[in-house]
């Protein structure tokens, strides 16, 4: 009698791991199949420069102090709309990063994605900070985002003479 107990638990978790298993595969079947209809468009220029660029220049902008004839000027992020509009900026620039990561705009599987992966990383402490309203940090995280895009144009931003198509080929 435990033995036929013993059985049809066991067979109970063999078809419950088994039914686990096919639904887990069904899944990972439809995502490769997404994936694979994910069609890059854009060059890596392209995305400097309808992504990076503006983002870029909208968390750079946000927290600044101005000397002006009239004195200082103190410029932060103040309604909820400034907020948001950093922390939307903030996350285009890591999606960037995504996108630099696919296809053929991915340079080499070293560098490119050490370097691109370090503006992503300075990139969310800039999400974080705005989306805490800490304008301190979010200062303080321009400093690593330019950092993270100086070393990738030292490395791979050829100078526009040389190459006027595309200057974000890798040196070869």
């Amino acid at each position: 009698m435990r033995a036929i107990h013993w059985m049809t638990l066991l067979t109970v978790v063999l078809f419950g791991a088994s039914v686990t298993l096919f639904v887990r595969s069904s899944s990972a079947n439809a995502d490769a199949r997404i994936a694979q209809q994910v069609m890059p468009v854009a060059s890596v220029k392209q995305i400097m420069d309808g992504i990076v660029k503006p983002a870029a220049g909208v968390v750079f902008g946000s927290v600044a102090t101005i000397s002006t004839a009239d004195g200082k000027e103190d410029r932060q992020p103040r309604t909820e709309s400034d907020w948001a509009a950093v922390s939307a900026s903030a996350a285009a620039l890591i999606e960037a990063g995504n996108l630099l990561m696919m296809g053929d705009r991915l340079k080499d599987k070293d560098q490119w994605v050490t370097r691109t992966r370090a503006m992503m990383d300075a990139s969310r402490i800039a999400l974080r900070a705005s989306e805490a309203r800490d304008a301190d940090a979010l200062f303080n995280s321009g400093e690593a985002i330019n950092l993270s895009c100086d070393m990738c144009h030292t490395r791979y931003q050829m100078p526009a003479a040389a190459n006027p198509g595309d200057p974000y080929r890798p040196h070869k």
